[in-house]
């Protein structure tokens, strides 16, 4: 049975995931069952275009990348445009909401709007949005479960590395008591440049040369980004609801050259940690600068790269590192989701 897909938001996350959905059409579906189809995109700068039977991907991105707008899609009948985000989820016949538009983790919005009417309409949702799975997890991962719909949130923590299905699923059965991670590689590779003896404000504009931060970095090196990212991991792998606004948060913009190059001297490494931890029935969570030792499987992470280290209680400790960010790689994590709800989907029939 066909998959018919909607993107609310369509920038390079999502044009990225559009790209493996055309290229690897007949895999996914000789290997997953997974016959998925584009039918709608709504994006607030780039218009909006429908068509029930389907969308040429080719098409599709041709407009976007020569005319900035999918309603310069070319196409002889049926297709319909003008829609704004909401009537694109509720009057479009999409089974699956792909959400990838700009992350506000102040209020989740639109996003959050966006989950929810998806689910009060009986359609599922894949996303790489903060927001929504930091605000809002509880009530939007319930309202789903009501609806019979599928809420897949992978690439919110580590993009394309899988370090929410993994603990979930792999290491079930494990009591996991701590979860230490490096969750944003902007300041991982900031730290790693300071160690070569570059100073902060030099590591940072060459991490905004090469693409790694942002021209408003604060969201990565105050910490900000790491501490949604902990919100996500103590709701869904911890079973706690912990708001982000309740958690511990110092970023690095304080760490200083010369504490970077003494730890060096002294064996040890400065990382922007983000460390949820229960204990006594109690979660609580932080983020902030720790000089780790050289033994601490943590410390051999350098450059842009994320890394998360579960203490499990069966299998010890387990450690998960890889890219926390690209588009790609981020839109592989909506393809791990299309592919679980496509199994899902199946067992349903069961």
């Amino acid at each position: 049975m066909t998959t018919n897909i909607a993107f609310i938001g369509f920038g390079g996350v999502g044009q990225a995931l559009a790209e493996i959905l055309r290229d690897r059409k007949d895999s996914l579906l000789t290997t997953y069952g997974l016959d998925a189809k584009v039918v709608a995109v709504a994006d607030v700068m780039k218009g909006s275009v429908y068509h029930p039977e389907g969308l040429q991907i080719d098409k599709l991105l041709t407009a976007v990348r020569e005319k900035g707008t999918v309603e310069a899609y070319k196409d002889a009948s049926h297709v319909t445009t003008g829609l704004s985000s909401i009537e694109t989820i509720t009057k479009t016949n999409a089974d699956v909401i792909v959400e990838v538009t700009y992350t506000d983790v102040t209020t989740g919005e639109p996003a959050i709007t966006h989950c929810r009417t998806a689910f009060e309409h009986g359609k599922s949702v894949v996303t790489t949005n903060k927001g929504p799975v930091a605000l809002a997890y509880r009530e939007l991962s319930e309202l789903a479960e009501q609806n019979q719909a599928f809420f897949g949130f992978e690439g919110t923590v580590m993009s394309g590395t899988p370090a929410l299905r993994m603990p979930m699923e792999t290491l079930a059965g494990n009591q996991i008591s701590e979860i230490r991670g490096i969750l944003n590689g902007t300041t991982n590779y900031i730290l790693t440049e300071m160690e070569k003896g570059q100073s902060y404000k030099d590591s940072l504009e060459k991490a905004q040369k090469l693409g790694y931060a942002e021209a408003d970095p604060t969201s990565d090196v105050e910490g900000f980004d790491a501490r949604y990212k902990a919100a996500i991991l103590s709701n869904y792998i911890m079973d706690t609801p912990i708001s982000h606004t309740d958690i511990e948060c110092k970023g690095i913009s304080d760490v200083t050259l010369e504490q970077v190059q003494t730890a060096l001297q002294e064996g040890k490494r400065w990382k922007l940690l983000a460390r949820i931890t229960r204990e006594n029935g109690k979660v609580k969570a932080s983020v902030k600068p720790e000089c780790i030792e050289n033994s601490d499987p943590l410390s051999s992470v350098t450059g842009a790269t994320n890394a998360i280290l579960y203490e499990c209680d069966l299998s010890g400790p387990i450690l998960l590192t890889g890219a926390g960010a690209g588009l790609q790689e981020t839109g592989f994590s909506l393809l791990i989701d299309l592919i679980h709800y496509q199994k899902e989907k199946k067992l349903a029939k069961i």
